[in-house]
């Protein structure tokens, strides 16, 4: 079933353009468990069809032939057959950089407007067969509807601030391929077209991309042709693991040779959201209703004029339910032409732009959240029951921990804060949950007792909240997962550590009462 989805893994991450495969069996739902995949069983085929039928017709809209010269840019490195090979089986390995970088740009039509369109890939891919070209190509020039989610609506511009987002490509076969892209207006005199810089990569660390972005945009201001020796650098540069710093050397008018260092965050987890956006746009207890409502995988559209908006706030969004991982549609910028993605009546997370709201809002049974600067009201449609979902206790301690954030607190102190303030929920929900896996023998699959394990909450209110979280695709993955798992690994991930820190602090309080 062709299907357009998103991902987040628990690293975190963006907007997809896939062809997935409907889960059916657990071992089918195991097998693709680190990317966003549609939960829907047999009564939405409906559904189903819809997305078929909406996917079918994209890719034969950007199929179609496109005309017009192609600009005078820098050829692409050509290697020979044993280095490409030696690159790819090292690609494979998940070490580079990113695949390929586009560049994307409106071009105008025979019938006068402006459509965007591939200028430039590096570097140029060698030796496909034809079905793997034809493929490839598709894919390519959905991208630009990605690039340029707004469609045909351009014209020559004098200003326009530059702005980072991300996306994710997902394939049949359930791997994936990130994207990330900056879109910037050149250097020049008079009203000129924007362009988009646009890394697909298999690695998700948004902000380290946005620094890559960084010394891109500084290039152009120059010329075109400095990007590419700098992405010829970096594409040869090993990926470095959490915490970890790589070096680039790269040439640049003006200031000569430099050193740029690259640095992954220690929590990888969290290398592909940046919180400041979310807590920027909303309050704290508007954030707690939308963490409720995307809980229990409700339907949720995010509605804002910037793409960099949509694109960080639900990818925050998602990062909360850490250690859990939202199983179904998620589109940080849902293109023009998908808008009608919105009907699909089961759970996603969208982004959708502003000037689209009067087609995306026109739905009953969902939440729609204005992220817009002046807006009258935040929650332009709810269900009415968001701010009563959490436990009420449980819901004032996730304030009282974001307390310790303010206004001016850095990308590194939300990363910790956050975290503090949404992990402890889980634990005290759910976090008993190794105790009610049962195995008949070490090497033997656990099973889940799923009764005994909410009748050991004491709390009513607690246990009316798991009741129902138990019944979401997140929570029957995760334990799924934790049913597979050998039992000589139980106890080792980070969620299990973070456990058995809460449970040691809370006997260290019973022995002092």
């Amino acid at each position: 079933i062709l299907k357009l989805i998103t991902k987040q893994d628990s690293n975190m991450n963006g907007v997809t353009l896939s062809n997935v495969k409907k889960r059916g069996t657990k071992a089918n739902s195991r097998k693709h468990r680190s990317v966003f995949l549609p939960g829907e069983d047999q009564p939405d085929m409906g559904a189903m069809k819809r997305f078929s039928t909406l996917f079918s017709s994209f890719r034969g809209k950007i199929s179609k032939d496109r005309t017009g010269n192609e600009p005078d840019l820098p050829a692409s490195t050509e290697l020979s057959p044993v280095e490409e090979k030696a690159k790819e089986q090292r690609y494979a390995s998940g070490q580079f950089f990113f695949e390929y970088l586009v560049v994307v740009r409106p071009k105008k039509t025979k019938d006068g407007i402006y459509e965007p369109q591939i200028i430039y890939q590096f570097p140029k891919k060698d030796g496909m067969v034809r079905f793997q070209k034809e493929e490839e190509e598709k894919t390519l020039k959905a991208l630009t509807l990605f690039c340029f989610p707004e469609g045909v609506n351009w014209a020559p511009l004098t200003e326009y601030p530059s702005e980072t987002f991300s996306f994710v490509l997902t394939d049949v076969d359930g791997t994936r391929k990130n994207g990330y892209c900056r879109r910037l207006l050149p250097d020049g005199k008079g009203a000129r077209l924007p362009e988009a810089y646009c890394i697909i990569s298999n690695l998700a660390c948004f902000g380290l991309f946005s620094k890559i972005f960084d010394e891109v945009e500084q290039r152009r201001k120059f010329s075109m042709a400095m990007i590419y020796p700098f992405m010829q650098s970096l594409r040869e540069s090993v990926f470095p693991a959490p915490g970890h710093t790589v070096n680039i050397k790269s040439f640049i008018p003006e200031r000569g040779t430099e050193i740029i260092s690259l640095t992954r965050p220690t929590d990888s987890w969290l290398e592909h959201v940046d919180f400041r956006t979310l807590f920027k746009c909303l309050s704290d207890e508007e954030v707690l209703q939308v963490f409720a409502a995307t809980v229990l995988e409700r339907r949720i559209i995010f509605i804002a004029d910037e793409l960099g908006t949509l694109s960080q706030v639900i990818h925050a969004v998602a990062v909360l339910l850490y250690p859990f991982i939202w199983q179904h549609t998620l589109i940080s910028i849902v293109p023009e032409i998908l808008i009608d993605v919105v009907m699909a009546p089961t759970p996603y997370l969208l982004g959708v732009q502003k000037s689209l709201a009067d087609q995306a809002t026109d739905q009953t049974e969902l939440l729609v959240v204005d992220l817009s600067e002046g807006r009258k009201e935040t929650f332009i449609k709810c269900m009415g029951d968001e701010d009563t979902i959490l436990p009420h206790k449980l819901k004032d301690e996730i304030k009282q921990a974001l307390s310790a954030k303010n206004e001016k607190s850095s990308l590194e102190e939300l990363n910790r804060v956050v975290p503090e303030a949404f992990l402890p929920f889980f634990i005290k929900t759910v976090g008993h949950f190794a105790k009610y896996i049962v195995r008949k023998g070490k090497d033997q699959r656990g099973e889940f007792q799923r009764t005994n394990f909410c009748k050991a909450i004491e709390s009513k209110s607690t246990r009316r909240f798991v009741k129902t979280f138990v019944q979401t695709q997140m929570f029957d993955l995760f334990i799924q997962e934790m049913e597979q798992r050998p039992a000589s690994q139980d106890g080792t991930g980070l969620f299990d550590k973070k456990i058995a820190e809460y449970q040691k602090r809370m006997r260290g309080k019973a022995k002092k009462n």
